[in-house]
């Protein structure tokens, strides 16, 4: 039996050259790929996430809305509600195949109202867009019924839109926005910057799709706009809209407008205009309709002026309230043509002149004075200028003289013929005579109760009480204004009839007006009524703007609980025609 031998077995050598090589190069890898981890997290690491987030991070905006305008109660006349727009990501629609043959494309377009094939013209003329408006503001139900389609790259954002309580009530007054939200007419785009609001920015982490998948915190917050509170009242500007459009639908008129004033504050109570829009619906804000006539709308006085022109005469020294004019014959020949009255008249004092409303009477008295006594009250109640009301598009009217005017110029102008003003204007004058010969800017903002009212004195108070006296007659009987009456106030005012001017003269058009104080023992308030060519033989002031005087005039003195002063009930009055002046 053979022995056997133990043979020594080889093993691999545990540390060849091949070893450390591969050993090294495993290594200077693991300390490279450490290094470079290294790099990319602490010196690139800013780099590295503002690439990362400039793809999917964005900053949103925060949507701000337009503050509250409310009238002088508090009650609402203009908000801003939530709506939600249409804006299409294009680029992400064109990617569903024949997106713009499908049911759904079709359903939607259908929803805005639009032809199928004309969106697809205009979608395919945008391929490469990816944010494109499409249609601002939907209505909320046709907005629902797109989301339920779910058609990729067609979204939607938040915005608000402004809605109008009162709707064409108070639609020349607080005007309208446009669709991005600023003020286009009206209060709404005299205090625009004030109404506005600051939108607010937040951080935001989008999808492929830029939808909203996480919110990283708010930038800058949103600022809401301020709230504005007008010195307006609802409850008066609701009579004033609906007389005035009575009365020019009744008499088939062109439009009118009505203004109340508070005297003593210069606060515009109502500014009503027709015919009127509603601001809820673009397609009726038509130039034609959207015109706030109060304060744009000139015309000629006319009667309503010779209050003015006695003033003067009492101011200039000439005239006291005892003086006596003789109209007779009921006409005069001056220069180049005729100043008359409707009949004889004979001897009136100054309460009759005005009573009778006799263009004999104010004529005698206007050239009686200079030029610089009789045009002295007309400038000082700020004819020819705005008012200040702030509001754009208002008109400064016309008072400019000729130089050298002649004898019967100068006789027109004082029964309100040859100078044009706005109805803004005469309601400024009209309150003058009410606050006792103090003028006060106009305003469509509410006075807090302690702030100090400031104001001028541009005719003498006992001047101012005289002719305010004197208007009353106006609508007693034998007056022009007898339709002007209010139950249980007594009331000063005058008419106003004047013919419009066309080129080479008078057409046969009219403008009829009144305008008036109550009540007339201390007057709170001045409203003028103007209605612009009524048709039918029913043309003068003291038919078709003193009934609208009178309605408004006693829902402002109830709402107000201004205390009676007058008979609390009146015989059957006689029409403006009857004898009377046809003012």
């Amino acid at each position: 039996m053979k022995k056997v031998r133990n043979r020594k077995v080889k093993t691999v050598p545990l540390c060849t050259w091949r070893f450390y090589v591969m050993t090294g190069v495993l290594l200077c890898g693991f300390v490279a790929l450490i290094g470079r981890a290294a790099y990319l997290q602490v010196v690139s690491a800013e780099d590295l996430t503002k690439a990362g987030e400039s793809r999917s991070v964005r900053v949103k905006g925060i949507s701000s809305h337009r503050g509250l305008i409310m009238d002088r109660n508090g009650v609402e006349l203009a908000r801003s509600v939530p709506t939600e727009s249409v804006w299409l990501d294009v680029e992400t629609l064109l990617k569903t195949p024949d997106i713009l043959n499908s049911e759904e494309w079709s359903a939607f377009s259908a929803a805005l109202k639009r032809n199928k094939n004309e969106l697809n013209q205009w979608v395919k003329k945008r391929s490469d867009r990816r944010f494109v408006w499409l249609e601002r503001q939907v209505d909320p139900n046709v907005s629902l019924y797109i989301k339920r389609l779910d058609i990729d790259g067609v979204n939607f954002k938040t915005e608000y839109r402004r809605y109008y309580p009162s709707a064409e009530v108070t639609a020349h007054v607080v005007g309208f926005t446009g669709v991005d939200d600023k003020g286009l007419e009206g209060v709404e785009k005299a205090f625009d910057t004030f109404l506005t609001g600051k939108p607010g920015k937040e951080k935001v982490v989008v999808d492929l799709y830029r939808r909203v998948v996480e919110e990283r915190g708010v930038l800058a917050k949103a600022e809401q706009g301020n709230d504005l509170q007008l010195s307006i009242d609802s409850r008066i500007q609701s009579a004033a809209y609906k007389e005035l459009k009575r009365a020019v639908l009744s008499n088939g008129a062109k439009g009118g407008s009505v203004v109340v004033m508070d005297v003593h504050t210069g606060e515009v109570l109502a500014m009503a205009s027709q015919p009127s829009f509603n601001p809820n619906r673009s397609d009726s804000r038509l130039p034609a309709l959207t015109r706030n006539r109060s304060i744009t709308d000139m015309f000629e006085p006319g009667s309503t002026v010779k209050p003015l022109t006695v003033i003067s005469g009492l101011t200039s020294g000439k005239f006291d309230v005892d003086s006596k004019v003789d109209t007779s014959p009921g006409r005069m020949y001056l220069d180049y043509a005729y100043v008359k009255d409707h009949r004889n008249y004979g001897v009136l004092t100054l309460d009759g002149i005005i009573k009778k409303s006799s263009n004999m009477g104010v004529s005698k008295i206007a050239l009686e004075l200079t030029d610089e006594e009789f045009l002295s009250t007309l400038y000082a109640v700020g004819f020819g200028v705005e008012t200040g009301l702030g509001i754009q598009g208002e008109a400064d009217g016309k008072l400019t003289p000729r130089p050298n005017w002649s004898r019967h110029e100068k006789a027109t102008w004082s029964y309100g013929y040859g100078f044009m003003v706005t109805p803004i204007q005469l309601a400024q004058a009209y309150s003058i005579l009410g606050s006792g010969g103090i003028k006060r800017t106009p305003t469509l903002l509410k006075r807090s109760e302690e702030e100090e009212i400031e104001g001028e004195r541009v005719i003498e108070p006992e001047i101012a009480l005289s002719v305010v006296k004197m208007m009353e007659q106006v609508t007693q009987d034998g007056g022009t204004g007898t339709r002007a009456r209010v139950d249980g106030y007594r009331v000063a005012g005058k008419t106003g009839t004047s013919r419009k001017a066309v080129r080479g003269g008078y057409g046969d058009e009219y403008v009829t007006y009144f305008a008036g104080l109550v009540p007339a023992t201390n007057p709170q308030f001045a409203i003028v009524v103007m209605v612009d060519e009524p048709a039918g033989d029913s043309y003068y002031g003291g038919t078709v703007s003193a009934p609208v005087f009178a309605e408004v005039a006693d829902t402002a003195l109830h709402l107000m609980n201004i205390a009676p002063d007058g008979e609390m009930s009146h015989p059957a009055v006689a029409t403006a025609t009857g004898g009377v002046s046809h003012d």
